[in-house]
Order: C-alpha cells, then sequence, then structure tokens
C-alpha cells in the first residue's frame, strides 16, 4: 500500500470535498469511487499538475460531480466545503495558507515535514485534533492530523507537540525509535564536543519519551 492510498484511509463521509494542491487526483478518485462524497473540488496552484487530475477525474468533471480550480492555497475554494485535504507540502507552507484563509471545518493535513509548526498553529487557534498520528509506508514516515475548526479543545504536552497525541501507539513508537536510532547514527561520528552534546540531548529526550519519564 502507498503513500496515498494509506492517506485515503484518514478520509471521512462527507457531502463535499476539496484536495487543495491535488497533483494527480488520486484522492478525489477515491472518495468518489467509494461514494464518500458527493460532490469536489480540485485545485493546484500549478495548471500543469492540474491538469493531471483533470484527466483523471474527466468522467466526474463531465458529469458535473467535479469542479477544477487552478489556485493558490485556500483563496478560491469555499469554506462551505464539508472536508478538505492538503496533503504532500511542508508544515510551514501549509500554516501559510491556512493564515492566509482559514482553517477548514473538517480537515485532514499531512504534512512532509515541520509538522509541529502545523500543531502549534491549529491549537493556537482552538481546532480541536482528533487524529495525530504517523504511518509508515516503504521505510518513510508521514504524519496526519486530522480533525475540526470547532470543536473540544486539548492543550498539548511538550512531547505531544513533537510527536502527535498518541504516544503510546505503537506507529509512535516506531517513529521514535527510528528517530532515536538516527540521532545514535550521528553520534557515532567525528563531532565537536558542542554538536555531540546537542544531539546526545536530543537522543536522551527520544528515550526519555519513549520510556513513559517524559510527557
Amino acid at each position: 500500500m502507498n503513500r496515498i492510498e494509506k492517506l485515503c484511509k484518514y478520509l471521512d463521509c462527507c457531502e463535499s470535498f476539496a484536495d487543495v494542491g491535488c497533483d494527480h487526483g488520486y484522492c478525489t478518485r477515491y472518495m468518489l469511487d467509494n461514494k464518500l462524497c458527493k460532490t469536489a473540488v480540485i485545485s493546484d496552484i500549478s495548471a500543469k499538475c492540474l491538469a493531471k487530475a483533470e484527466k483523471l477525474l474527466s468522467a466526474y468533471i463531465a458529469t458535473g460531480a467535479v469542479t477544477s480550480v487552478c489556485c493558490n492555497g485556500l483563496e478560491k475554494i469555499d469554506e462551505s466545503i464539508e472536508e478538505i485535504l492538503i496533503a504532500g507540502m511542508g508544515g510551514e507552507e501549509l500554516v501559510s495558507i491556512l493564515k492566509a484563509a482559514y482553517i477548514p471545518r473538517s480537515f485532514v493535513f499531512q504534512p512532509m515535514r515541520n509538522v509541529r509548526e502545523v500543531r502549534e498553529f491549529l491549537l493556537s487557534r482552538g481546532a480541536q485534533l482528533t487524529v495525530d498520528e504517523p504511518f509508515e509506508c516503504g521505510g518513510k514516515f508521514y504524519y496526519v492530523i486530522k480533525g475540526k475548526r470547532d470543536g473540544i479543545f486539548r492543550p498539548y504536552t511538550r512531547a505531544e507537540l513533537n510527536f502527535g497525541q498518541s504516544l503510546k501507539s505503537a506507529e509512535t513508537k516506531a517513529y521514535m525509535r527510528a528517530e532515536l536510532e538516527k540521532k545514535q547514527l550521528y553520534l557515532s561520528r567525528n563531532l565537536s564536543a558542542e554538536a555531540r552534546a546537542d544531539i546526545q540531548q536530543q537522543a536522551d529526550y527520544i528515550k526519555g519519551v519513549l520510556d513513559g519519564e517524559i510527557e
């Protein structure tokens, strides 16, 4: 199962769906083929990338089930859309898009890096995060953050800000162990005393969270 297939498992049944930065449009096809939404919007800042999704979804576009929009982020995406997916971009870029527009009513985000920045922004705006966990695919880990603009807000601990809300899950522990192995590999190299102390501190922190000593 590839990254997109695993990501699709986090999507919910809804009336209307939007895939922002849709690239090939596979997630939208999944939603429509499985009758998980009635209408969908696909968007991308690149007309060339959007054309790939338009080709894949041409039959749905012909029936009016899919609308295609070339735009930057959420600028032309109606705020009334029930569920919005933004995946495959950096966390800083994702936050920039949300700041320029709005937090969707219901969202699934899959930032490729800088995940903590996404958590901190959403929590600072009082969003409810219902899922915040990694999944493994092809030897790499990807985080999914799913939630609602309005709901029951729960503050995060420091460890949760760094690793998500499911600290005891097998997936999160596997991710932390992989990060710890990276730090230990760095420590085997010829480093300056300052760099070694910094990486050792990071490794000790990860181990503390893994062992349940740090929350």
